[in-house]
């Protein structure tokens, strides 16, 4: 896609990732999407762990291709006294740093919140970790799948009578990513307004168990625990997965009244739209063994696609259940613009998912796809006044 960072509402803004894997590349990479120039800060020997997590293609990562979209590539050694120097020089003309090391590292190479406001008093330091800067287990080693476990997600997801399930992809870093760079949005509005940055502490365990909606305010009022229900739900019914007679999946959602009437009426059985327990969500949920009967009849003695069109007819809430396959070519994603074809100089066309949100006026683009480790360093190092002398004594002393 063509550069469009002269209309992009986050051009001119710079923005530093220092972070490793999930949660902060991922909000490094939403503002990148949006204009911001976002510099990749890799250890020279060891680049980020993304780069080679999942499948790959003639020993190229793919999850890297997506993560690193948008970003310049560069190598410094922080722990060096020439790379220290140099990122201290990159902070003074950055407005966002995010890193993801363990309380105390930035400050163990005297590169702490005090020598880079120092350096830079306008910049934001978004620092996420697994469990925030300080209390009892914030210098663990922690990973999303702790955050997953502890928030509650775990306990709640699986069957009743089966193990607590934990999520197969990075749901908690990527509720954390999500927050991370609305965090950053939001110091950086404050800072228009009073001219200095701040620190942003992000903790990965926090932003799932918002998503996760109002459990502790209902064990705070009621003593309530919210216990596994598989597919089912406390709140409403039927609400589960109904397999078709063609060996497919659909999802059935009636979070609202009128929709579990007209699911009722679609399947023939009317009827029960007059029992007392139908007014009320939660009452129905307390028979979701009769209505998931009811629905689940209905539904096996059809294909997924007459399923599919009868219910859109009804104008009752339904979907298939889709693998990658399907969400390829699902003519709502393909409407929307969801997966987008962007040109790699290593692998040729890739398609991957496009920005997060459509904007009317000034749209987010996929300008370049994630770059060979250090691509970018002479290029970066040079725009920042180095000489081709100086990066040559960098690399000797291993900062580069």
């Amino acid at each position: 896609m063509t550069d469009t960072t002269t209309t992009t509402p986050l051009s001119g803004l710079r923005v530093l990732d220092l972070a490793t894997l999930f949660a902060g590349p991922l909000a490094a990479t939403m503002l990148g999407d949006f204009g911001a120039e976002v510099i990749k800060v890799e250890h020279p020997a060891k680049p980020d762990p993304s780069r080679g997590h999942g499948p790959s293609k003639d020993g190229i990562g793919l999850w890297w291709k997506l993560l690193g979209r948008n970003k310049r590539a560069i190598t410094l050694d922080l722990s060096k006294p020439g790379g220290r120097d140099i990122l201290l020089r990159l902070a003074a003309t950055a407005d966002v740093i995010i890193e993801n090391f363990r309380p105390g590292t930035l400050e163990k190479w005297d590169l702490g919140w005090a020598e880079l406001s120092a350096a830079n008093p306008k910049l934001v330091l978004a620092r996420v970790t697994a469990f925030g800067q300080f209390g009892p287990y914030a210098h663990r080693p922690g990973f999303g799948t702790l955050a997953e476990a502890m928030s509650g997600f775990a306990a709640i997801t699986g069957e009743p009578d089966a193990p607590p399930t934990l999520p197969p992809f990075g749901l908690a870093d990527s509720i954390a990513g999500l927050a991370t760079a609305y965090a950053v949005m939001t110091a950086l509005a404050a800072r228009d307004r009073t001219g200095e940055g701040q620190v942003v502490d992000m903790a990965i365990i926090e932003p799932i168990l918002t998503a996760l909606g109002p459990q502790p305010l209902w064990y705070d009022q009621l003593g309530h625990v919210q216990p596994r229900t598989g597919n089912r739900s406390q709140n409403n019914a039927p609400r589960n997965t109904y397999r078709t007679a063609d060996g497919s999946w659909v999802a059935v959602s009636t979070s609202a009244q009128s929709i579990a009437e007209r699911v009722m009426r679609l399947v023939g059985r009317p009827e029960l739209i007059d029992e007392p327990w139908f007014a009320t969500g939660a009452e129905r949920a307390q028979h979701a063994d009769v209505l998931d009967a009811a629905v689940g009849d209905w539904i096996a003695r059809r294909t997924r696609t007459e399923v599919l069109a009868a219910f859109e007819k009804a104008e009752a809430a339904v979907a298939p259940i889709q693998d990658v396959r399907d969400v390829m070519t699902d003519p709502q994603y393909q409407a929307l613009g969801t997966i987008t074809t962007v040109d790699d100089p290593e692998l040729g066309p890739l398609r991957m998912q496009n920005v997060l949100f459509r904007l009317s006026a000034t749209p987010g683009a996929i300008r370049w796809t994630g770059r060979p480790h250090g691509a970018d360093t002479d290029t970066v190092l040079t725009e920042l006044g180095l000489s081709e002398t100086e990066l040559t004594a960098l690399r000797q002393a291993g900062a580069l």
